[in-house]
């Protein structure tokens, strides 16, 4: 049988490293594991007695809405303006989604079809590679930091990458996918390094979907800004969310989307043919 989506596929790296460590152990070696990203602290409990709770209701047994609940997106923009002070309509800009994985490919689906280009830095989460693909768009792929020098956080080189990508493209990128703190290279970046790339997104009409993973994940003193704390940002850029790194709550699955109106509308709508919550 012929399945042409997924032939080109190479396998996932996560899978390949899962299977060394797994003959490693079977010969008897003591592995230590920094491939994934998987939390080893056990979820907040009042996460853990909710769920429960919630368990036990039969009303949460049936279907739930696509969108996620009114409390939920209402909890997520009151979360927002707490952290980032960041003002959200959970009408209009929230969308739950199923962990950041299953948002980031459903938003390409509604972002880019065959012939489309999305812009990637490198090197890149899997997902972010593959999703654009998933929708038929060709990946461009620009460097997250200039390999020449040991700094890691990116600056003028990346900016020009995207410069040269939007220049180069077949055609004009549909979507630029960034994610700050930055999986794999640990790059971080200041609202500033937002600020300019917001900027390059209005002036080239370009959306910008930015991963925000690793959200809480800040050291000495250092917060992760979001890119929609920019002014203006909503007009073009939407931001992921996950509870996995944040919360330790990995196997949840619970992530959400925020930003620009009209993409979440879109990602809205096709979640209601996709799933339910």
């Amino acid at each position: 049988m012929e399945f042409r989506r997924v032939t080109g596929l190479p396998p996932y790296v996560f899978a390949q490293i899962n299977g060394l460590k797994a003959e490693a152990r079977a010969a008897g070696r003591d592995v230590v594991d920094f491939g994934f990203g998987n939390p080893d602290l056990p979820s907040p409990d009042v996460a853990v007695e909710k769920l429960a709770e919630a368990a036990h209701n039969p009303r949460n047994h049936r279907y739930s809405a696509s969108r996620g609940i009114p409390n939920l997106r209402l909890a997520i923009a009151r979360r927002y303006k707490a952290l980032f002070d960041v003002d959200l309509d959970p009408e209009t800009e929230v969308v739950t989604t199923i962990g950041a994985k299953e948002g980031l490919t459903h938003l390409m689906w509604v972002l880019c079809e065959a012939g489309d280009c999305a812009v990637v830095p490198s090197p890149s989460y899997p997902i972010h590679l593959a999703a654009p693909g998933f929708a038929g768009a060709r990946v461009i792929t620009v460097p997250v930091a200039d390999p020449g020098t040991s700094a890691l956080a990116p600056g003028e080189q990346f900016l020009a990458g995207l410069e040269e990508a939007v220049r180069t493209a077949p055609s004009r990128p549909r979507v630029i996918i960034v994610s700050f703190p930055h999986n794999p290279t640990t790059a971080c970046v200041d609202l500033a390094f937002m600020e300019r790339l917001v900027e390059f997104a209005a002036r080239n009409e370009i959306v910008v979907c930015h991963d925000f993973a690793y959200a809480d994940l800040g050291f000495d003193g250092y917060q992760p800004p979001s890119i929609l704390q920019v002014r203006g940002a909503k007009e073009w850029c939407v931001e992921l969310y996950t509870l996995t790194k944040s919360f330790s709550m990995a196997g949840w699955r619970v992530g959400f989307c925020v930003g620009n109106a009209e993409v979440v509308a879109a990602l809205t709508k096709l979640k209601s043919y996709l799933d339910y919550g």
